[in-house]
């Protein structure tokens, strides 16, 4: 049956030109260049290209009416050296000739000509599908080319029908790396998808953001546009336009596509372009006057020597672009010299045609131009190639002996031989990976208008290996101050600003500052996300902080003060207790109180030793305890300044106007009973709060936003302030008794003393409540504390020292017969006063 399984656009004109082509009849068509050889090698160079315009009949282009491509015929030349320096070699394929067949591929219908021409044989107009691959007799081995991907896609669904090699020297499209659907496809040149990921790695390298991108209006160039547009979209970039770039002689379309490219206010385009349609663009930007642009160029145009002499097109600003790697190949010069000269000499036609090119003939005659730097590497690829192929058939021969097998070959066998090569040429490594593509990467070039000649300076490359952007030279920019060109839509944020996108473009936004306790996370440029509850941020911050741990420690300069104070403050009730119960008998102690001023000693040192509970991490034990205790202890010190105020009113003036009162409270032990109820009401007071809600250890983080302060919940809650209510309930009868008791004996008048204490205890607690709404931070621990202490020491210095000091100092006043005649002298006194 005949080959249905193509395009669908191509069904109909390939069958019909399979026929003509199969069918041994003299044509006007014919191959430009053939050589005979034991194997041939196929080749589709476009050296014309035909118009834009569609034949309207299902014929061959007639090539030799269309334009001539000198790029193409360098390309063509560089196939025959390949194969002639082959032939002369005596390493590779020693005693076998190679042979070969080139085909002008000038339009569609003429690469097709060229690849059914490449499949046919004598025997039949037609090639009978089979099974078995080894019934095929083909004309050639191989084949290399085309040079583009809308020729390549027909040709290699044809050649993989039959799986005969095909190694293109051009066409990058990524879509024929696919296996499954061209499985005998292989190319010399890096597919689309490394160039495009190059293009990314530029924009971003330089930080373009906005931009726009236009293509070729070919297979080529839509794919291009469609690869770069999402993987730019991944990426942060924005495209602020696309377009396509036809290729044809009305210019109306391109004109308005460049200015819409300005008024899009972009600074960089990528021109993913044929050269062809590159050249219409370039000379449509020159004549639009646009200039102080980055233009970046995908392999097929970036060092076409033709663009970049265009007049005037130093102006349009700097260009970058994507090549394939710089190959220094003087061998092609020279046989294109010596060509020439052998043709002048001898005035002969073209070694090798069948019929003459006359333009190509007439291109050889005339001063040939030396090809330019692209032309060259394009040159080398195809010179590669054919060394690709010979180096497989080699194998396949088994020539390493020194004498090659004369077998038949058959297409299939040599694809597998071709997929494994691996050499160097020109310290160019050649090879093929699972998908038909080399292992080369990319030169970055930068055109240079500062000579005559414009120039393609290589400023860095990219490996695909590696996978990394390397530049090696700095651009110089054709900017006023050799500055980086910027292309962006807005500004970036300042650090801890997020971004609030206007527009449908996410590269313009605006900038608003994240409040305290978020950040914008470089993952989120659109977001700010709270922080942690152990971790703070400032205001316009890019990262979170962990929190300090806050409390105060044992070690702290600060807590060793205290905790000495404490200590010397206990050896201090210690020894005022010894005096006090070494003198327990005496007049001074038995007016202060007797025994009940031991049990006051007794509860201030209990309320020093709660201090130690204040310092390091706060536990449960000491956080439920100290507060509680404190409170007990002053409640009982408290109430026994009371009763002994009371009791010496009693003694000097309820006795006389109120006996029956004074003998029940000194028979009943109302001193006793007063303390053990007071006593009383302060520890339910405590059991209530430890019950209900119980002080335990807390980690606030609301007092400080970079610290997570770790304390007791008691402080200032509603059970401390009862507490502290309740001793101040205590210390205002004890007030009320000392004025009563103002005009008593100096012996017994201890209202200055007793008020001074209760004037240190008021003062402190409310300098500590002061504070406490003030500061909430670890050194409240050490407020508490020296709260605590001045109080202690409140009373001691107030109550006890003076008592201390008569019993020391003046023994003389701590005698019987004092206090008695201190008695007599305000007895006296009352008799006079009434």
């Amino acid at each position: 049956m005949l080959i249905t399984s193509l395009t669908s656009g191509h069904v109909f004109i390939l069958i019909l030109h399979f026929y003509s082509a199969l069918s041994c009849k003299e044509t006007e068509y014919k191959t430009e260049f053939s050589v005979p050889g034991d194997y041939i090698v196929g080749g589709l160079f476009t050296y014309h290209k035909a118009d834009a315009s569609v034949s309207s009949t299902p014929l061959v282009d007639n090539c030799d009416r269309t334009t001539f491509n000198s790029q193409g015929y360098h390309l063509l030349q560089a196939m025959r050296f390949a194969i002639e320096e082959i032939n002369n070699s005596s390493l590779l394929l020693p005693n076998v000739t190679l042979g070969y067949e080139l085909y002008d591929t000038c339009s569609d219908s003429a690469n097709m000509y060229g690849t059914l021409k490449i499949l046919s044989q004598c025997s039949a107009p037609y090639i009978k599908m089979e099974n078995n691959f080894t019934d095929y007799e083909m004309k050639a081995i191989a084949l290399v080319g085309p040079d583009s991907s809308n020729f390549a896609f027909d040709t290699a669904s044809i050649l993989g029908k039959f799986l005969v090699p095909q190694i293109s020297y051009s066409a990058s499209n990524e879509l024929l790396s696919r296996k499954q659907i061209y499985p005998s496809f292989l190319r010399t040149i890096p597919s689309d998808k490394l160039q495009v990921e190059v293009i990314l790695n530029l924009l971003q390298r330089f930080k373009w953001t906005w931009i726009a991108i236009v293509g070729s209006d070919d297979v080529y160039g839509r794919q291009g546009l469609q690869d770069l547009y999402y993987l730019t979209a991944d990426s942060g970039i924005c495209v602020a336009y696309q377009g396509l770039i036809p290729y044809s002689t009305d210019r109306t379309s391109v004109k308005k596509m460049i200015a819409s490219i300005v008024q899009a206010r972009v600074r960089v385009t990528v021109v993913f372009s044929a050269y062809f349609n590159a050249r219409i663009f370039f000379e449509e930007v020159v004549n639009a006057n646009v200039t102080d642009f980055v233009w970046i160029g995908s392999e097929s145009w970036s060092v076409d020597s033709q663009i970049a002499g265009l007049t005037n097109i130093n102006s349009i600003g700097s260009v970058l672009g994507v090549s394939v790697d710089q190959i220094d190949f003087p061998k092609l010069i020279d046989f294109e010299i010596a060509y020439v000269k052998s043709i002048k000499s001898t005035n002969s036609s073209l070694y090798g045609c069948n019929q003459i090119c006359q333009d190509c003939h007439s291109f050889t005659l005339q001063n040939m131009s030396i090809p330019s730097q692209f032309t060259m590497s394009a040159s080398f690829n195809v010179y590669s190639a054919v060394y690709a192929i010979a180096h497989a058939l080699d194998e396949l021969l088994d020539c390493k002996s020194g004498q090659c097998r004369n077998d038949t070959v058959y297409p299939w066998q040599l694809l597998e031989y071709v997929k494994k090569v691996n050499f160097t040429l020109y310290n160019q490594s050649i090879c093929f990976d699972s998908n038909g593509d080399p292992a080369t990467g990319y030169d970055i070039v930068m055109w240079s208008w500062n000579t005559v000649i414009p120039t393609f300076r290589v400023i860095g490359s990219y490996s695909k290996i590696a996978g990394r952007l390397e530049l090696n030279k700095e651009p110089k920019w054709h900017t006023k101050d050799n500055s980086v060109p910027e292309s962006i839509c807005s500004k970036e944020c300042a650090k801890g600003e997020r971004r609030v996108q206007t527009g449908s473009h996410s590269c313009c936004f605006e900038c608003l500052p994240c409040p305290k306790m978020a950040f914008v996370d470089k993952t989120d440029l659109y977001t700010c996300q709270p922080c942690g509850s152990h971790q703070w941020s400032p205001m316009k911050s890019e990262i979170c902080y962990n929190r300090t741990l806050e409390f105060l420690p044992w070690t702290e300069p600060l807590s060793i003060v205290l905790l000495s104070i404490v200590t010397l403050l206990l050896l201090l009730i210690a020894a005022i207790a010894v005096i006090f119960f070494m003198n327990l008998n005496t007049p001074v102690v038995k007016s202060a109180g007797g025994k009940m001023c031991l049990l006051m000693l007794w509860s201030l040192a209990c309320s020093c030793c709660t201090l130690y509970c204040y310092f390091g991490r706060p536990g449960v034990v000491p956080c439920m305890m100290r507060q509680p205790i404190f409170s007990v202890s002053f409640t009982i010190c408290f109430s026994c300044i009371v009763v002994h105020s009371f009791q010496i009113i009693c003694i000097f003036k309820m006795a006389t106007y109120m006996p029956k009162v004074y003998d029940m409270w000194v028979k009943k032990n109302g001193s006793d009973i007063f303390i053990a109820v007071s006593t009383t009401g302060q520890v339910l007071i405590c059991v209530s709060w430890l019950l209900v809600r119980p002080p335990l250890p807390i980690e606030d983080y609301a007092t400080f936003p970079d610290q997570i302060i770790l304390k007791c919940s008691e402080t200032a809650s509603l059970g401390s302030i009862t507490q502290i209510a309740y001793i101040g309930l205590l210390s205002m009868l004890c007030f009320v008794f000392c004025y009563m008791g103002k005009d008593l004996p100096d012996n017994y008048n201890e209202a200055k003393c007793i008020s001074f204490s209760l004037l240190v205890y008021f003062f402190s607690w409310i300098a500590f409540f002061t504070t406490h709404i003030i500061y909430q931070g670890k050194y409240i621990a050490a407020v508490n504390v020296t709260v605590v202490l001045v109080s202690v020491m409140g009373i001691l210095i107030g109550y006890f020292t003076p008592k201390c000091y008569v019993i020391l100092f003046r023994p003389k006043l701590n005698t019987t017969e004092h206090f008695q005649s201190a008695i007599q002298n305000y007895t006296k006194k009352q008799s006079s006063a009434d």
